[in-house]
């Protein structure tokens, strides 16, 4: 899991050291090589079988496809608009928000620490853009909140089917996310721009950031617990900022880092106080 962690926070630094490609053109290919790499790594793990769900899956394998083209689309644009570390910190409170989302639409219960690390990460963010707010692009900041957005509603979705009896697997609604998002940004991506050194690393990104990860996640699912995943999966924002500061000299703003260490505070507060009453 911490390896996963490791390969999603390389977009950054990755996107930082591209020549020609630009915005919608990095997510077309990213997702394209993404898509290129599942359609050879599924069959090699599961045989014929692989792509069953995508028929039988039904609304909600569809619709969590969906929100996956989302977060893949956004995710891209969103750094190409903004400092990296600014896009971790904000998709970092993903969780905080699903619970909110959850809460509303199927009404799960959020445990009072959860009301605290909400409250505090919530405060996080604003000190993180309060004084940056004149710097920043709001296209941007607009974009990279789709992020945690559609990745509330996307495991609100899943929650709800898996209620109703029905299984929403993830690596074939990755697939299908991958898929929406190369017709999406198709249009907007025309024409290429890309060299091949671009497209290179893109395709890097598309088979190490997302590809592998995304089927490591799946077998990290089997022998895990939530809260152990949870954790982990916070290790992208650590090394995404580092690598992004290291390898492509984008320093991270003194109230990023504040921010960003309160919203981490707040998110491993509430894992492990979860942690511990599952145990007990």
């Amino acid at each position: 899991m911490a390896a996963a962690a490791l390969m999603w926070s390389i977009a950054g630094v990755v996107t930082r050291h591209l020549e020609q490609a630009r915005s919608f053109e990095v997510t077309f290919w990213r997702s394209f090589f993404m898509l290129l790499s599942l359609l050879v790594i599924l069959p090699a793990l599961r045989g014929r079988a692989a792509f069953v769900p995508l028929v039988r899956g039904g609304a909600p394998l569809w619709l969590s496809g969906v929100c996956w083209s989302v977060m893949f689309t956004a995710f891209m644009v969103a750094i190409t608009l903004m400092p990296v570390a600014n896009v971790l910190v904000t998709m970092a409170a993903g969780p905080l928000l699903t619970a909110l989302v959850a809460r509303v639409f199927i009404g799960h219960r959020i445990a009072p620490r959860t009301w605290s690390a909400i409250a505090a990460a919530g405060v996080g963010i604003v000190w993180m853009y309060g004084s940056q707010v004149a710097q920043l692009s709001p296209v941007g900041l607009a974009v990279a909140l789709c992020i945690p957005v559609a990745a509330a509603i996307n495991w609100t979705v899943v929650q709800r089917a898996q209620t109703q009896g029905l299984a929403v697997y993830l690596v074939p609604a990755v697939f299908i996310g991958a898929a929406l998002s190369c017709m999406a940004t198709l249009p907007w991506a025309l024409p290429f721009a890309a060299s091949g050194r671009d497209l290179a690393l893109l395709a890097l990104l598309g088979l190490v950031q997302l590809a592998i990860p995304c089927v490591l996640v799946v077998h990290c699912g089997r022998v895990l617990k939530a809260p152990e995943i949870a954790l982990l999966g916070l290790l992208e924002v650590i090394f995404g900022i580092l690598l992004a500061w290291v390898g492509a000299g984008e320093r991270p703003a003194p109230a990023v880092l504040m921010g960003g260490a309160l919203v981490i505070a707040a998110l491993v507060f509430n894992e492990l106080l979860g942690w511990k009453e599952q145990s007990t």
